[in-house]
C-alpha cells in the first residue's frame, strides 16, 4: 500500500469516507478533509543505495460548517496522525483556521512530516 492510500484510510474513518486528495467535488457533504502532499525531505546516499523509507510534507484541511466544528476535527486529525501505525508522523505547527468566502465553509488545516515505506 502506498503512504497515500494509507493516509486517506485514516482520515477517511474521521468523516464517514468523504477524505479527498487534492479537492473535493462540487457537491461534496460536510464536514470533509481535503489532503495533499505539500512537499518532503528527499533522502539519498552517496554510495547511491536506495534508502528503505522516504519522507513526506502533507497538508490535511477540514471544511465545516461551523468554526466550532472544523476546530474540533482538526483536533481529530492531529490525534488520529499521531496515533497512527502505518506511518511515523511529526506535528508540524498548530491547526490555521480558515473560511471560503465562495461555499461559507469553515476550515481547519495543518501541515505533517509523514516518514513512510519507500
Amino acid at each position: 500500500m502506498t503512504v497515500e492510500a494509507d493516509l486517506h484510510d485514516v482520515l477517511a474513518a474521521l468523516v464517514d469516507g468523504r477524505a479527498y486528495p487534492d479537492v473535493a467535488p462540487e457537491d461534496a457533504v460536510t464536514p470533509y478533509i481535503v489532503y495533499q502532499q505539500v512537499g518532503g525531505t528527499p533522502i539519498s546516499f552517496v554510495e547511491r543505495a536506495l534508502p528503505s523509507k522516504k519522507n513526506g510534507r502533507f497538508q490535511a484541511a477540514v471544511w465545516a460548517a461551523t468554526r466550532k466544528e472544523a476546530a474540533a476535527i482538526g483536533l481529530q486529525i492531529e490525534n488520529a496522525m499521531l496515533l497512527a501505525t502505518e506511518f511515523q508522523v511529526e506535528v508540524i505547527g498548530g491547526q490555521i483556521a480558515d473560511y471560503d468566502s465562495e461555499t461559507k465553509l469553515r476550515g481547519s488545516r495543518q501541515d505533517f512530516s509523514i516518514w513512510s515505506d519507500r
